[in-house]
């Protein structure tokens, strides 16, 4: 197979390359990446002599139709990802995930490809109270990065209901592990704490998030790819739920740090309370999660650890 992974060189994308490299090392890989602030080719330079690495972006169509002329398969990881930033620039937002995504998805409709898969989030479903979101429920999106995933979503199911694309979407929980920049919460607040610096904590910081290692939502995308049925959506979730709270004091913990770093600031815009998906449906497929939450994070914390030359200057 020859397969096709945007966003390749961002945090979820590089540990996917990684992944299939492993498990599929028959498989030839290109890699399209615009290179932005988060895609780094930092994160891809032990594996660049395995891969096929093409610089550009998803919303140019030229750019696309370099990277998948041949492909089988697609995995669509490029995208804006970071709350915060899409509340003071929601437009490139919109430009990346949504129209990037049309133009992905009209390049595949034109090329034939066998699948597309298109990585959303959880965040699409919006804040529960109680309970856990099924596939089926109604999106409802609080922020312009979860409303772009939504539209992104939505544009895939099109494609596969109008034209017969073989589109499967994962929603995954919150990730972790390495290679995340560290604007996300652990990574951030790791690094701040080995320095030495305030973590500051959104509102109450009761906020609740389930935890998900990279490494295992890595293999469920691979199984999505391969087993997943086209026009289906399979939420992708760790089953560890935590407070900010809760998971600031583990990484104060862990580093042997003083509660009093934690400093809380005003909340987030928005900010949703709770997120939770029922990840029955991707487990029936016969994935699950490899690595208990404290061992997953445990190997986090040593990976920022050891490769202080690759976060070095990003805070």
């Amino acid at each position: 197979m020859r397969l096709l992974i945007t966003g390749g060189a961002g945090f979820i994308g590089c540990n996917f390359v990684r992944h299939i490299l492993v498990e599929h090392p028959d498989y030839q890989i290109v890699v399209l990446d615009k290179l932005t602030y988060a895609g780094r080719m930092e994160n891809l330079l032990n594996v660049l002599d395995k891969i096929t690495f093409v610089h550009g972006d998803i919303c140019d169509k030229m750019d696309v139709d370099n990277a998948i002329m041949d492909c089988d398969a697609v995995v669509n990881f490029a995208a804006e990802t970071h709350v915060d930033r899409s509340i003071i620039d929601a437009g490139s937002f919109i430009r990346t995930n949504v129209l990037g995504t049309h133009t992905l998805l009209e390049a595949a409709r034109i090329s034939g490809l066998e699948k597309f898969v298109q990585i959303g989030t959880d965040e699409v479903y919006g804040s529960v109270e109680a309970g856990s979101f099924t596939e089926s429920d109604p999106l409802n999106p609080s922020s312009p990065y979860s409303a772009s995933k939504a539209g992104a979503d939505l544009l895939a199911r099109a494609y596969f209901t109008t034209y017969g694309l073989p589109v499967s979407i994962t929603r995954s929980s919150n990730n972790f592990g390495p290679y995340q920049y560290p604007e996300k919460l652990i990574p951030f607040f790791i690094l701040r704490a080995m320095k030495g610096e305030k973590l500051p904590v959104y509102g109450s910081g009761e906020n609740v998030r389930d935890w998900l290692y990279v490494q295992d939502n890595c293999a469920a995308i691979d199984m999505v790819l391969h087993k997943g049925k086209s026009g289906e959506i399979y939420n992708i979730g760790g089953s560890h739920e935590l407070t900010n709270m809760e998971i600031t004091r583990m990484i104060l913990s862990y580093l042997k740090k003083p509660e009093s770093m934690i400093e809380h600031v005003a909340d987030r815009l928005g900010h949703d309370f709770r997120y939770s998906v029922d990840a029955r449906k991707i487990r029936d497929l016969g994935w699950r999660p490899k690595r208990s939450f404290e061992d997953a994070l445990s190997e986090t914390f040593q990976w920022y650890m050891k490769n202080e030359g690759w976060w070095s200057g990003l805070l």
